[in-house]
């Protein structure tokens, strides 16, 4: 399909698209073609190609507002980038990349993805774009982040795991915006792992597939007479960071009835993957809602007309707000507290956390992070009351898990008491 719509670009077959996706194309050089959308093209993809420029008029696309260039071989993200007024979304995973100049950082910058590169180093103009929400930093060379970046007005997401940070910023707890944060897989920033429950293989009958994300499978299993579910990581960088890192803290987590937290760490597997055996959640149940949109960028889309009873949405702010305690009690933070994280029935508000692909281990000195996750809680909370507006007496917590100093802001064990 990609090499059909190239060449239906190259005959003038698309005037007036809106959208453009040349993944896997063989692409070695920019397309001059594209120009001739340029009154209209909003959304460009060519990722998976040979590329490793962009050419100096590239502005010229001057209603483009979203651009994946991932898995290319840019080593330095393309300076005319800066040029393009209404790109706000941009993605370059994986392209060995090395250098970030401050004049490729376009004025409406708010979603940047730099996943899985070599780059050591950011530019001052990264805090000063002000629609800056989410930067996307995992598996990189970076030890640092520019100190503009504190004053970031609405960045809200940020993933440094998998770098080389010694220490961490000190702006960054105090920071008034950010509410989802992951920085495991740093030197001496991660706290220590407790010793996990070995789970043979031999012990396990796997069954079929329930499903599949960035950092693994996830199988119906028996595991002696139990039904359990497992998961089989591939061992690739995720947005999120190393699956090694999601065992730890999987394991960290211990049991609690609204974590969906490991059981116990698969040994001698066949083919040497990594594998936790998980608790294995009834059928039926279903995420909360979907991840985020381009248009959403660090918000959640729910399901069009879903409603909440108020009782319903108080149970599941209880039990959320348990997990969450539990969690940090336990010295994790979760850093994806999401809606599209958490598992429900549907119906009363029972329900499970899970997705620990951000988590990360912290040492006694970090409790302070964990205010910025209760900011994450608060967002919930403002969601769940949009969902049940009579669900009222969320409204007040909702504000005080919002509050603009981090120090100001309940943690989630009073956040749990107050919810009773």
């Amino acid at each position: 399909m990609s090499q059909a719509t190239l060449d239906a670009l190259r005959r003038g077959d698309l005037a007036g698209a809106r959208e453009l996706r040349l993944p896997h194309c063989g692409l070695t050089e920019f397309p001059r073609e594209i120009f001739g959308l340029a009154e209209t093209l909003e959304v460009l993809d060519l990722g998976g190609n040979a590329l490793s420029h962009l050419p100096a008029d590239f502005g010229n696309l001057r209603r483009l507002r979203v651009l994946f260039g991932s898995n290319n071989r840019f080593a330095r993200l393309p300076p005319a980038l800066g040029d393009c007024a209404e790109l706000s979304q941009v993605g370059f995973r994986a392209t060995r990349m090395r250098e970030v100049p401050a004049e490729a950082l376009p004025p409406k910058l708010r979603w940047l993805t730099l996943t899985d590169n070599h780059i050591a180093s950011l530019p001052a103009a990264l805090g000063g774009r002000p629609a800056l929400q989410k930067l996307m930093l995992a598996g990189n060379e970076l030890n640092a982040l520019p100190e503009s970046l504190a004053e970031a007005p609405a960045l809200e997401l940020l993933r440094i795991g998998a770098n080389r940070f010694e220490a961490l910023p000190g702006w960054l707890a105090e920071h008034p915006t950010l509410a989802w944060l992951g920085l495991a897989g740093n030197p001496a920033l991660e706290g220590t792992a407790p010793a996990p429950r070995p789970v043979p293989w031999t012990s396990l009958t796997p069954g079929t597939l329930l499903g599949e994300g960035a950092s693994g499978r996830v199988y119906h299993a028996l595991w002696r007479e139990d039904e359990v579910a497992l998961k089989l990581f591939k061992g690739a960088m995720t947005s999120d960071g190393l699956p090694r890192h999601e065992m730890a803290a999987s394991l960290a987590a211990g049991a609690h009835p609204n974590l969906m937290g490991a059981l116990g760490e698969v040994r001698d597997h066949p083919e040497g993957l990594a594998a936790l055996v998980m608790p294995l959640i009834p059928s039926h149940w279903r995420a909360l809602a979907g991840p985020p949109s381009l248009e959403s960028c660090t918000r959640d889309v729910y399901a069009p007309g879903l409603c909440l009873e108020a009782e319903a949405a108080l149970t599941l702010a209880r039990g959320l707000a348990a997990a969450l305690a539990h969690l940090h009690g336990a010295g994790v933070l979760h850093g994806d507290f999401y809606a599209h994280n958490i598992l429900w029935d549907g119906v009363t508000g029972a329900a499970v956390l899970g997705d620990f692909g951000a988590a990360a281990l912290l040492r006694p000195g970090d409790a302070a992070l964990t205010q910025i996750e209760t900011r994450a809680f608060g967002i919930l909370l403002a969601e769940l009351l949009a969902l049940a507006p009579a669900a009222s007496s969320l409204r007040a917590i909702a504000q005080r898990c919002l509050a603009p100093r981090p120090a100001d802001r309940p943690s989630l064990a009073e956040v749990a008491a107050a919810l009773g």
